[in-house]
């Protein structure tokens, strides 16, 4: 099946007219792709909705979230296709999110989106400051509202759901150090993310003092939270703490202006990660390489020679994509790890990709990789090449990108967008009752705008059906590291 532009118009309430597409010399409009994907962050809100609020079809939804404890737990952003608020994948998405605010904010001031950009770092930010709320002490942080057993069991819109919002939390006594790390590293990158020159850094302020409290309850309490919260184990179980402990500390040595308790807990790590196969929500130490080399701050010692070639070898891996290294390429193109949603490594590879031509081209520099030279301009090519293909040019010339161009996926599996809107439909829509649009064969009644579904097979093959949850689910942190990328590549 494929999406049709009109739709746009009737089902979000804000438009990016196709035919008026200002696409560059290789096809595709970069700049209205990345007024698309921050309207994705708009669809994902949880909580009241502001007044700025542009997609229309979306409601108020969870505003009793919190209630269970006495705190507000209100606000921030769903997952994926349900209704759950998972703390470790949200505040993955607000650090990537913040990253690319970092690195691209002239760019996105350029193309007109560096407000909201920054409103939707800070709706994330709002949230993850909220869960750590001071009613319970310094070492007290929620990490998971809804649970995803009961949630996967219905097919409701956020706004009318009735399953159980139970809150769940880490503590010194149940900890999950890998959990408040992330939430340290997501706080410490937007405290810099929304911090303005000459203006009234007080938000910022409270960001970092957040960030830095959390950073030492995860180094003073570790655990992995999932043992702590049983019911996160089957959907977003981590496989250490090293990586988010070690990103925490780069965020906040960047976010302090490189304060010496940051910088010392780096070099004296004695885990750097190695060669890594993936950059992840789970797996963050090509991040971790990726900042602190671009940083160029640190000493010369040994582990920030280890970071360097680390990065280069992940980065050479994904170049040559022989298999080496865990990846390889599609017979059309994408850069391939996993069948199931193998867009968010896409997203996440060509991020860094991105930063570190630029790096290399500030430095007039080149990587070596086996047998070959490596220029940023090539570097940069791979990264356009894989934001091309999720824009259209594969072999199956659909978009994977919703609401981009005249043919994307139109049975997204996502909750909200194939339920007919509450304002066009008030009635409510029970927890069974639900599933009868589940099963439609039938495009959803409303355009999630800027997702990006999990995407096709190792052989560019994608079904468009709704239960295909592994192809067509989309998530937050698919689409967080790609805003980057997107104005990096409009043109000025």
């Amino acid at each position: 099946m494929a999406g049709r532009a009109p739709l746009l118009a009737a089902a979000i309430g804000f438009v990016v007219s196709t035919s008026c597409m200002v696409r560059d010399v290789h096809g595709h409009d970069y700049r209205a792709a990345l007024t698309l994907s921050l309207l994705y962050f708009e669809v994902q809100r949880s909580g009241k909705l502001p007044p700025s609020q542009r997609v229309q079809w979306r409601g108020d939804s969870a505003l009793g979230d919190g209630g269970d404890h006495r705190v507000d737990l209100t606000g921030g952003y769903y997952d994926a296709g349900d209704n759950v608020k998972f703390g470790f994948p949200m505040a993955f998405t607000v650090t990537t999110l913040s990253w690319s605010v970092v690195e691209y904010r002239d760019e996105l001031d350029e193309a007109g989106e560096l407000t909201h950009a920054r409103d939707a770092v800070r709706w994330g930010a709002d949230y993850l400051a909220r869960a750590h709320t001071s009613a319970g002490g310094a070492d007290v942080l929620y990490v998971q509202v809804g649970d995803g057993d009961s949630d996967h069991s219905c097919w409701q819109r956020p706004e009318d759901m009735d399953t159980p919002r139970t809150a769940y939390m880490v503590n010194a006594s149940s900890p999950g150090s890998d959990v408040a790390a992330e939430t340290a590293a997501a706080l410490a990158a937007a405290a810099v993310a929304l911090t303005t020159p000459g203006a009234d850094d007080s938000y910022a302020s409270t960001l970092l003092g957040h960030a830095k409290q959390l950073f030492e309850f995860a180094k003073n309490h570790r655990g992995l939270y999932h043992h702590s919260v049983p019911s996160a184990a089957e959907f977003y179980a981590s496989s250490g703490d090293e990586d988010e402990l070690l990103w925490a500390a780069a965020w906040l040595y960047i976010a302090t202006g490189g304060e010496e308790e940051y910088k010392a807990y780096i070099t004296g790590a004695t885990n750097l990660g190695g060669v890594r196969s993936e950059f992840s929500w789970d797996d963050k130490f090509v991040g971790v390489q990726a900042l602190l080399v671009l940083q160029g701050k640190l000493p010369s010692n040994g582990s920030n020679a280890a970071l360097k070639t680390n990065l280069e070898q992940f980065i050479c891996n994904v170049v040559q994509h022989s298999g080496g290294g865990g990846v390889r390429l599609s017979p059309g193109g994408m850069l391939w790890w996993n069948s199931w949603n193998n867009m968010q490594y896409v997203t996440l590879a060509t991020l860094v990709l991105a930063v570190h031509a630029d790096h290399l081209t500030a430095a007039k520099a080149s990587l070596q990789c086996s047998g070959a030279m490596v220029s940023p301009a090539q570097l940069t090519a791979l990264a356009r090449s894989q934001v091309d293909y999720i824009l259209g040019t594969n072999p199956e010339t659909t978009s994977y990108m919703i609401g981009y161009g005249s043919r994307y996926p139109v049975e997204v599996h996502h909750r909200a967008a194939s339920v007919p809107s509450i304002k066009a439909d008030p009635m409510k829509v029970t927890c069974k009752g639900g599933f009868d649009y589940y099963n439609k064969n039938s495009p959803n009644p409303n355009v999630i705008a800027g997702a990006i579904v999990g995407g096709p097979d190792a052989d560019d093959q994608y079904s468009d059906s709704r239960q295909n949850f592994q192809q067509a689910e989309p998530a937050t942190v698919t689409v967080a590291p790609i805003v980057g990328v997107l104005a990096r590549l409009s043109p000025s």
